[in-house]
């Protein structure tokens, strides 16, 4: 899948969430998946994909970055991932997941980033 693919079906899924759309009117934030090869800057605005930046530049910013090789993107966008790879903390402890930057936007939003994380399983990722 190219980028801007996965773009547009990561946005549309995120937007047609009706978890995230129900508690989702404060979720307003901008956040990088470094996912090795590529990378993408989602940014949020009152719950919804304002845009996503697919060729994010060395000066572009976000509050804070999740980074994982490609191998760990594509198990997080198994269907049913293999255990350690179900969510951002689990990968983090034990697998290469990095959490960078203001973690405390990360907290004031973790539910909806949590259920934006698991979108990946719908969308599928593009590494």
């Amino acid at each position: 899948m190219r980028m801007n693919e996965w773009a547009v079906r990561f946005g549309e899924a995120s937007d047609g969430d009706p978890a995230i759309g129900a508690m989702a009117k404060d979720f307003t934030c901008t956040y990088l998946y470094d996912m090795g090869s590529e990378k993408a800057i989602i940014e949020m605005v009152d719950g919804k994909v304002y845009r996503i930046n697919i060729s994010p530049g060395p000066m572009d910013a976000y509050d804070f970055a999740l980074r994982a090789s490609a191998e760990t993107w594509r198990e997080f966008a198994r269907p049913v991932p293999k255990p350690m790879y179900h969510g951002i903390w689990a990968a983090s402890f034990r697998k290469d997941l990095k959490i960078e930057g203001n973690t405390l936007v990360l907290m004031q939003n973790l539910r909806n980033i949590t259920l934006q994380f698991e979108l990946l399983r719908k969308t599928g990722v593009p590494v």
